[in-house]
């Protein structure tokens, strides 16, 4: 997996290459902030309808910072997928803090699609409201046809009307559910088709020494914690999918029928309401139906957009976890699910922790977990993450 250094927009970044299988036949450079994807599950008949996977159509690409531009497309005998990482400083000076953190999008793999765009976005936004000690990080997977444009949309809009909100000081938890449901009517009236089509939302806001985590979906965030002489992953959000009681529990309340695609499709008994454990039997996951209809088949419970998904309780009210920021605490992680499908919150953490500087650590992760979905799949999905590391100001 070579490494280079490159000059992308007067900023210098790191060019990860990933070998891809070499039947593909043809050899493509891609940045990583193009958009490509593919639906996950290709033997669900069309009649179904749509079920929230990865699929869409081209859009313009785009990325936090608008700054970052497709370096190119060229033809050759082996396809290489690039992913740049970056590395930047910011200070949180009330509580003598120093974040250093390093960003990577590593578009996916799909060999039946493979101009597919990636569908990940980003933000990072420092010095909320004029503040040096307020601080926004968040990660966007977007799905559907038109999950580019949602992703895109939401990672915007959302850390706007946070930022615009002249309560979040004072109440931070409060803001944040605000936001998120005003970004979600925004993207409902917005001319963007959000009716089959969303994204998830993971976010980290500082403020000073705390740390808000609020999210909808299957991303995740995780914060590391050193406990004698290990370090130990705590994460600070719980996947929002049926598999979990409580939220299966919810959506059926609001209507919803869940079952896998094998019991939709007559393959399984659908009166069987037990999947398994999403880490092990997360192949055929349950999933959102309506009553008399074979859509829209979300995998998640929560989600900003999928207006036809919220009649049937995928709302966007998002779950916000608080974490008093100490010594203890040497990092946090936010990341997409191509990160995490087979990787462990704990093995995520145990990277991290062996590297310096968390550009090495974004490049190692994606490449592994680019490396595991090529040995589970044929195809990879598309890999987003940011790493923050915490450090006192004196002793840096």
């Amino acid at each position: 997996m070579p490494i280079k250094n490159r000059d992308v927009n007067g900023q210098r970044v790191r060019v990860v290459f990933y070998p891809l299988p070499e039947s593909t036949g043809t050899t493509r450079l891609y940045n990583s902030f193009t958009r490509g994807c593919i639906p996950r599950f290709l033997n669900l008949r069309w009649k179904m309808g749509c079920i929230q996977g990865k699929c869409c159509r081209k859009y313009a690409p785009s990325s936090d910072g608008d700054n970052k531009e497709e370096m190119g497309v060229f033809p050759g005998q082996n396809t290489h997928v690039i992913a740049n990482s970056f590395l930047d400083v910011v200070d949180v000076p009330s509580h003598n803090l120093k974040l250093s953190y390093s960003v990577i999008s590593q578009r996916g793999y799909y060999p039946e699609t493979p101009d597919k765009e990636n569908q990940d976005s980003f933000c990072v936004r420092t010095n909320i409201q004029g503040n040096p000690n307020v601080h926004f990080f968040g990660v966007f997977d977007g799905h559907g046809l038109c999950g580019t444009q949602c992703s895109t949309f939401v990672k915007d809009r959302l850390v706007e009307i946070l930022s615009n909100d002249a309560a979040l000081l004072d109440d931070p938890v409060r803001a944040y559910s605000n936001a998120f449901l005003a970004t979600n009517e925004e993207l409902h009236n917005s001319e963007i088709d959000d009716s089959m089509s969303g994204t998830t939302a993971i976010t980290a806001l500082v403020i000073g020494d705390k740390l808000y985590v609020a999210n909808v979906g299957d991303s995740r965030a995780v914060l590391a914690v050193k406990e004698a002489d290990q370090v130990v992953a705590q994460d600070l959000s719980y996947d929002q999918t049926p598999f979990r009681k409580d939220e299966c529990e919810r959506v059926k309340l609001c209507g919803a029928r869940v079952l896998s695609v094998d019991q939709v499709e007559g393959l399984k008994d659908p009166r069987i309401q037990s999947w398994g454990d999403e880490e092990t039997d997360g192949s055929d996951p349950p999933r959102l139906w309506v009553q008399n209809g074979m859509y829209p088949g979300t995998a998640f419970t929560r989600s900003v957009g999928d207006n036809m998904a919220e009649k049937i309780g995928v709302v966007a009210d998002p779950e916000v976890s608080t974490v008093e920021l100490t010594s203890t605490h040497p990092f946090f992680v936010v990341a997409s699910d191509g990160v995490f499908e087979f990787l462990s919150s704990q093995t995520v953490v145990d990277m991290v922790n062996k590297y310096a500087d968390p550009r090495d650590a974004c490049s190692a992760i994606a490449g592994e977990s680019y490396k595991l979905w090529l040995e589970h799949e044929s195809r990879t999905d598309d890999i987003t993450m940011i790493i923050v590391h915490i450090k006192d100001s004196n002793t840096v």
